[in-house]
């Protein structure tokens, strides 16, 4: 695992993006998994601008959701879905048909997530998966003693995630969902390569121990650990409580050139 400590939001964006744009330039068909949430909102605006700028093609990438609630029609302006073509399809110009995600509207949910597994397989699996990470640790919305071996499948949202997303529905928790449609941890750990953007304070407790504690279902983030390409970047606030960090300072400052994200 790579920890990278930046100054701020922007600049994790900024990093992050000029990874992708490096990973679109080496393979144009690209399936990107993305995050959605306030985190990652800076890549998304980090590599619009590129594209933009024609610094980078992005015309033929592939994007792949994360998790999706359960039961919010599919025009829903707070549904995953939505968020997803509102924040990255349409902003980058890409055609939806480039666009996959589960049905959390389906009649029969299991099946939805069963089939969002394999179409994930069919499709050549993720190549980078983009990951913001919960106040408890969560990853995609595999919530604390997730299995780290789950596929997609069907979670029930812990009240304080419930919380959290409030501010999605206008503060009313009573609008957010109970149950979503998630990418278990043992999907997300098959893509190539997991990047794991994370900024503030609130964040610092979870960052600490998903980077240097043991890996436990408790904190379902830590499993990025089992993985042979996982990048954290951090801000200063949510590298706060880092043990290391002096360390993960110094070895970025000495990375190689070749190395990349």
């Amino acid at each position: 695992m790579e920890v990278i400590i930046v100054p701020d939001a922007s600049a994790g964006g900024e990093l992050i993006a000029e990874g992708i744009a490096d990973l679109l330039q080496r393979k144009p068909d690209a399936l990107l998994g993305v995050a959605t949430g306030s985190t990652p909102l800076p890549i998304y605006d980090a590599l619009t601008a590129k594209v933009r700028a024609g610094a980078v093609d992005a015309s033929r990438a592939r994007v792949a959701q994360l998790d999706e609630y359960v039961g919010l029609p599919a025009g829903h302006p707070e549904s995953y879905r939505s968020t997803v073509l509102r924040q990255v399809v349409e902003p980058l110009g890409l055609s939806p048909d480039a666009f996959m995600g589960p049905d959390g509207s389906a009649e029969d949910v299991q099946a939805a997530c069963l089939a969002y597994d394999q179409a994930l397989a069919d499709a050549g699996g993720v190549d980078l998966q983009i990951l913001g990470i919960g106040t408890d640790g969560h990853i995609g919305f595999n919530e604390p003693c997730s299995s780290l071996a789950s596929r997609t499948r069907i979670k029930t949202l812990t009240e304080q995630t419930r919380i959290d997303n409030a501010r999605f529905f206008d503060d009313d928790i009573d609008q957010v969902p109970h149950h979503v449609i998630t990418q278990g941890i043992g999907t997300i750990l098959e893509a190539r390569h997991l990047v794991l953007l994370a900024t503030g304070e609130g964040k610092a407790d979870a960052v600490a121990a998903t980077v240097e504690g043991p890996v436990a279902a408790l904190v379902p983030a830590s499993a990025l650990q089992l993985h042979p390409h996982a990048t954290v970047v951090v801000d200063e606030a949510a590298a706060s409580k880092l043990k290391l960090a002096d360390y993960f300072r110094h070895t970025y400052a000495n990375k190689p050139s070749w190395q990349g994200i």
